[in-house]
């Protein structure tokens, strides 16, 4: 089939390449300008396609990438993959809006949309027929099919791959269902037809919000539990042995990428958008973790003076500033708070991650460093944001005068955890 992926980020291109792997003519459509130039020279952006896999695309010419709206020109299904953020705790829809009419100048009778793009409950229906509608011409259900299927991408994740995550389909009748998911069943080894697309909405959404609402039960504990003389890390231990009932979830310094600190939110406006009651779990737990660096920039402070040491001039390291383990992305991560925040203390404020790549520097908000030796000695406070598996953890534990690590991974006299 000839298949178009609207938006070649961190979704969009795993999708286009792996669909071209399997057989269909895919033509890989971005607005950015810089990601295209880079696609088509075979230099991948994202961790999880490796450039290798890109070119083997390229070459055959099953894949293609391009800002070129004519390219989309006969398709038979079209997928969009464009970014969903949040603009003052209100979702911002003009991306899918935009795709949308430029998806439907070139829709034809026949043909088939997906949006995988995170969205409220409705949203399918509610926002992206009519405009599909307008633009085309065409009527859906009768003139084409649609139908949302989220996206499930966990960067970096190793257990979990790209086509072994089951994938949710849904369509806007039994037709679109069904080839949807066909579409979907050459790419993943196992798909979850469900009855429609609002379904399909809120499990994705229901899916983050039960991450973040336990993240920011074990955030909380966290914070009151040293008050307390209890090791929270050590009863998260011992309860996780229960074999039923219970699903670990450990403590850190914050939440970041794009889904836990904006998906849930899009349940939460839709909810009091639609029935004008607040979602109380979702706007408290968002509350908790957006606190989170506010509660590691006072443990710093008390670290410091309990050590003699005043904030106003010390020198802190920050380790690990990407969002999550092993990641390479550096979106919402709460490194950039934590900096902004000791920065306006009156801090001397440097960053180290050896997994962000040196084109993503002008990104941090402070000065890129090592991890050396020399350099965790030199901090008056080290902080283990993120216990990335290149950090050399018995160094920072020999090296360092003082750590506060937010990862439990770290030991001695000179080590406090979060």
């Amino acid at each position: 089939m000839d298949v178009v992926v609207a938006g070649q980020g961190y979704v969009g291109l795993p999708l286009a390449v792996r669909a071209a792997e399997v057989g269909h003519r895919v033509v890989g459509y971005d607005v950015d300008l810089n990601r295209i130039k880079r696609l088509i020279a075979g230099d991948s952006y994202v961790e999880d396609v490796a450039s290798s896999r890109l070119r083997a695309v390229l070459d055959t010419g099953a894949y293609s990438a391009t800002a070129d709206t004519a390219a989309l020109a006969s398709f038979d299904i079209a997928v969009i993959t464009v970014p969903t953020p949040l603009r003052n705790g209100v979702p911002d829809l003009t991306y899918i809006e935009t795709c949308a009419r430029t998806v439907g100048e070139r829709l034809r009778p026949g043909a088939t949309v997906v949006l995988e793009s995170t969205t409220y409950p409705g949203c399918t229906e509610e926002l992206l027929l009519p405009i599909l509608e307008k633009t085309s011409g065409l009527k859906s259900g009768v003139d084409f099919l649609v139908g949302f299927s989220p996206e499930r991408i966990a960067p970096g994740n190793k257990r979990w791959s790209f086509d072994a995550t089951p994938k949710i389909v849904s369509g806007i009748d039994a037709k679109s269902l069904e080839v949807i998911k066909g579409f979907y069943d050459g790419i993943f080894q196992t798909t979850v037809p469900v009855s429609g697309p609002r379904v399909a909405e809120l499990a994705k959404l229901l899916e983050n919000t039960f991450r973040l609402v336990n993240i920011s039960l074990v955030n909380e504990l966290a914070t009151l539990t040293k008050a307390l003389g209890v090791n929270a890390w050590e009863a998260i231990d011992a309860a996780a042995t229960k074999p039923f009932g219970f699903m670990r979830f450990t403590p850190g310094p914050g939440v970041g990428g794009h889904c836990l600190p904006v998906d849930p939110l899009f349940l939460s406006w839709k909810v009091e958008q639609e029935l004008g009651v607040p979602f109380r779990f979702v706007n408290l737990a968002d509350d908790v973790n957006r606190h989170m660096p506010d509660y590691v920039v006072q443990r710093v402070v008390d670290g410091l003076d309990k050590r003699g040491l005043p904030v106003k001039g010390s020198r802190i390291l920050l380790l690990g500033l990407t969002y999550k383990y092993n990641a390479t992305d550096l979106r919402n991560s709460p490194s950039g708070r934590i900096a902004e925040l000791l920065t306006d203390l009156g801090t001397e404020v440097r960053g180290a991650d050896p997994n962000v790549p040196e084109s993503d520097t002008s990104k941090l908000n402070m000065p890129r460093v090592d991890a050396s030796p020399q350099e965790v000695a030199a901090a008056d406070a080290v902080v283990l944001l993120m216990d990335h598996t290149r950090f050399d953890l018995a160094m920072i534990e020999k090296n360092a005068r003082y750590v506060l690590d937010c990862r439990n991974r770290l030991s001695g006299a000179n080590v406090e955890t979060l």
